[in-house]
């Protein structure tokens, strides 16, 4: 089948952006013209649209083999990237393969090859053991957040997949300033781009002093200001999460869990929920500083004091983001001292006795996707027609490749979903059911 190749311009009037920021600018000038570019730039700036632009542009049509090799250091930036590029409507198949998935399931995807290919590197070096794919055509390949990958400990899977590859095009992302590039990676004479260091004047950072050692009242005043926003409180443990957790479901607020050890797919309707504003509010370790997909948050918690600058850093990258303003509140025990990293914050008494407001929305599972030829536009006519809810009742829709989610408002929820449970969207019947 040919490929219709999209331009630029179309590409982002499909994403809704009306202009690429000044950093997305010179990393797309800096890709297309260097065989060599690392690009540092805070989370939330815009990284992976930066460097998917040149490099898709850059794809030779007739080719029908995997060109490009985008590596993360996790499951939900995978995920990310491959949505990502299906938003873009650049017509080049993408694959994102990550452990967690099962084997068959990536043997399936890779039986015809995408154009582009994203994964952990544990998994896409275990493929090219096994040879499930062929890397002969792979001419770009894409390290993002290399730094992370390095940390969690895939430096020798990192190591195997490059000894594999003959490329003519290397592209380094991350969002943290003193990275050291591994040896290994083979880097010449590389086009710098740094965006770090620059001032953010739109956050704020706030200390709260809690009395108590486990600093749950403070948590919950802390809560009540920010009512009617949405944020993530960070721990630093899953114990923690687990205490801060039950502190929370106590209060009947609703919320989400996030961190390492939850099965994959909880951890993606996790992220759903918080994007669609079912839950406004996501307790999390450090895995949730980057890496994943969600929206502009209002605030961040430090819960439990982060241990080196980097995950503060990165913490405070979840807000005021892409100009937005933002708060990063630091709960600190009176025993507590603060870490040396930590400057320029401004101490607050919290005297609040507002309660969180829970979300009015709920997210509802629907069974069936992409591969039933079902698309957002037939989702939210189903709903609009048969459903008879207004445009402001209909939320984010989510299109996966056997599923969709879709964010609804609770208003007769139960007469919405009689009305339009067991309803044909294209030729398939699908359920209708709200997301557990």
């Amino acid at each position: 089948m040919a490929i219709n190749k999209k331009s630029e311009q179309e590409i982002l009037t499909k994403l809704g952006i009306e202009k690429l920021n000044q950093m997305q600018e010179d990393a797309q000038k800096a890709i297309s013209s260097n065989s060599e570019v690392i690009l540092l730039s805070p989370t939330g700036t815009g990284k992976t649209l930066a460097f998917l632009l040149p490099i898709i542009a850059n794809i030779n049509p007739k080719i029908k083999n995997i060109q490009i090799l985008i590596l993360v250091p996790s499951r939900e930036l995978a995920i990310q990237i491959e949505q990502v590029i299906r938003e873009m409507g650049s017509g080049y198949k993408a694959t994102a393969v990550y452990g967690g998935r099962s084997g068959s399931k990536d043997k399936i995807e890779l039986k015809h090859p995408p154009t582009i290919l994203i994964g952990t590197p544990g998994r896409i070096s275990d493929h090219i053991n096994r040879e499930t794919i062929d890397v002969q055509q792979i001419k770009t390949l894409v390290l993002d957040e290399f730094d992370k990958s390095l940390e969690v400990g895939f430096e020798d899977e990192m190591k195997d997949i490059l000894n594999n590859l003959t490329v003519q095009k290397k592209i380094l992302t991350s969002a943290t300033q003193k990275v050291k590039i591994p040896s290994f990676v083979e880097l010449k004479n590389p086009k710098r781009l740094n965006y770090l260091g620059k001032k953010e004047t739109n956050l704020k950072i706030q200390t709260i002093v809690s009395l108590q050692e486990n600093k749950l009242d403070s948590l919950g005043k802390l809560l009540g200001v920010n009512s009617k926003g949405s944020g993530i409180i960070f721990c630093n443990l899953k114990t923690s999460i687990q205490v801060v957790s039950d502190f929370l479901h106590k209060n009947n607020i609703n919320h989400g869990c996030f961190y390492g050890d939850l099965e994959q797919i909880d951890r993606e309707r996790t992220l759903i929920k918080f994007r669609n504003e079912t839950y406004k509010v996501l307790v999390a370790t450090d895995l949730a500083a980057r890496g994943i997909d969600i929206p502009e948050i209002d605030y961040i918690i430090h819960y439990e004091l982060p241990t080196r600058p980097d995950e503060f850093i990165h913490r405070n990258g979840r807000t005021a983001r892409m100009h937005n303003n933002g708060t990063a509140y630091i709960l600190k025990w009176t025993n507590e001292k603060l870490p040396v990293f930590i400057k320029n914050s401004e101490e607050i008494k919290i005297e609040s006795t507002k309660k969180l407001t829970n979300s009015n929305w709920i997210t509802l599972h629907i069974s069936g996707g992409r591969k039933d030829k079902i698309s957002k536009g037939d989702i939210a006519g189903l709903f609009f027609k048969q459903g008879n809810i207004k445009k402001e009742e209909l939320g984010i829709i989510e299109l996966k490749q056997d599923c969709a989610y879709v964010g609804v408002k609770n208003s007769n929820l139960k007469t919405l979903i009689s009305k339009i449970n067991n309803s044909k969207l294209k030729k398939k019947k699908v359920r209708i059911s709200i997301l557990k």
